[in-house]
């Protein structure tokens, strides 16, 4: 959940789970999937092949709209080898199981863009490496991050008193970031919150307690290169585990960002964890839990909620449908053959189909 943040530590080792009896990734398989995968599967492969790994509560949140039927489904996507999956250990409890794109799931996405599997760069064992990689832990924390938000706008899309809606309107990945930013900063992700008022757009450094404050804080260097690279000045939010942590971030930040030569182009607000409650039906990181750096502002210091915080810095100039350019062509990956970049997926799984056609069995 949003409201703790997993440690790397705690994620030791994969427990063994019973074999399953899966489909062979065949032609004939590939084209039996045609009459079975939903416009929502196919979003859901695209999410995966985006950010690499989701786990079941992730995936439930962002576009199921239960437990059951997100357990049902990710089954039978599981069982056609559209996704793979593992479940991590922990000493208390049990993990959730967490989800990649699996080699049938591949060839679909490879189609529908007429390319073929090679061309996305996709291959089963590099996907499921990410099970025993030391950034696991902090990946699921953005996706948990994302999800939680979508969750929210998902669960109370409208208030129906004041018409007030709220959407996640971009979400990239750290590898996207790092194809379109890496010569001067790699955020962890970038993402855009629209609501009926405001759409605001941030960069996201999701901070496990790990890192040294010191390498935590000098991003906001690369961050001013950035902004005087591209001309365009974005809020840079930083979530911290606990509130304890938070504060000694603020005056590392604090610190570095009075240096910069031009404090206004690179907006700077931090939350913490532990500032939501637990025991809320959707807690995320939209609530008033966010501390701007600086502030212009003439209303009362203290925290914003996700939407609010424009209000903190109002010269900050509002995101248009360019501000960052979302077109990918082919890239070189080490040498090897050119690597085809998808479009990111929609944050939002697609509307259901008003004739629900029945499911196949596998």
């Amino acid at each position: 959940m949003i409201t703790t943040t997993t440690q790397q530590h705690a994620l030791h080792q994969h427990l063994p789970s019973r074999t399953t009896a899966r489909a062979a990734n065949s032609v004939d398989h590939q084209a039996a999937l045609a009459t079975r995968l939903t416009a929502r599967d196919r979003w859901i492969l695209a999410l995966l092949h985006e950010h690499r790994v989701l786990t079941s509560q992730q995936l439930q949140d962002a576009a199921f709209p239960s437990g059951r039927s997100a357990r049902q489904r990710l089954r039978d996507l599981y069982l056609w080898r559209a996704v793979s999956r593992f479940q991590p250990f922990q000493q208390i409890g049990r993990a959730p199981m967490h989800y990649v794109l699996g080699p049938a799931g591949a060839g679909v996405l490879a189609a529908e863009y007429g390319l073929e599997v090679k061309d996305l760069g996709y291959r089963h064992d590099r996907a499921m490496s990410i099970a025993h990689n030391q950034r696991l832990a902090h990946t699921v924390g953005i996706g948990d991050f994302f999800t939680s938000l979508i969750a929210r706008t998902r669960y109370r899309p409208a208030d129906s008193t004041h018409g007030h809606s709220e959407a996640v309107t971009a979400w990239w990945s750290e590898a996207r970031c790092a194809r379109h930013f890496g010569d001067l900063v790699i955020p962890d992700a970038y993402g855009r919150w629209h609501t009926t008022d405001t759409e605001f757009e941030f960069f996201l450094e999701f901070d496990t307690g790990t890192e040294s404050l010191t390498k935590l804080s000098r991003k906001l260097i690369a961050y001013e290169r950035l902004a005087e690279a591209t001309g365009i000045a974005t809020a840079v939010l930083f979530w911290l585990p606990t509130t304890r942590r938070e504060a000694g971030a603020r005056g590392a930040l604090a610190q570095i960002h009075a240096g910069l030569d031009h404090t206004d182009t690179v907006p700077v607000a931090t939350a913490a964890a532990d500032l939501l409650d637990p025991r809320a039906p959707h807690p995320s990181p939209a609530e008033t839990v966010w501390l701007p750096l600086t502030s212009t502002s003439r209303r009362t210091p203290g925290r914003f909620d996700l939407a609010g915080l424009p209000d903190a810095w109002p010269g900050l100039a509002p995101p248009t449908a360019s501000t960052y350019d979302e077109s990918e062509g082919p890239a070189a990956d080490e040498g090897a053959t050119a690597v085809r970049r998808l479009p990111p997926p929609t944050p939002i799984p697609p509307p259901a189909s008003p004739n629900r056609i029945r499911r196949t069995d596998p």
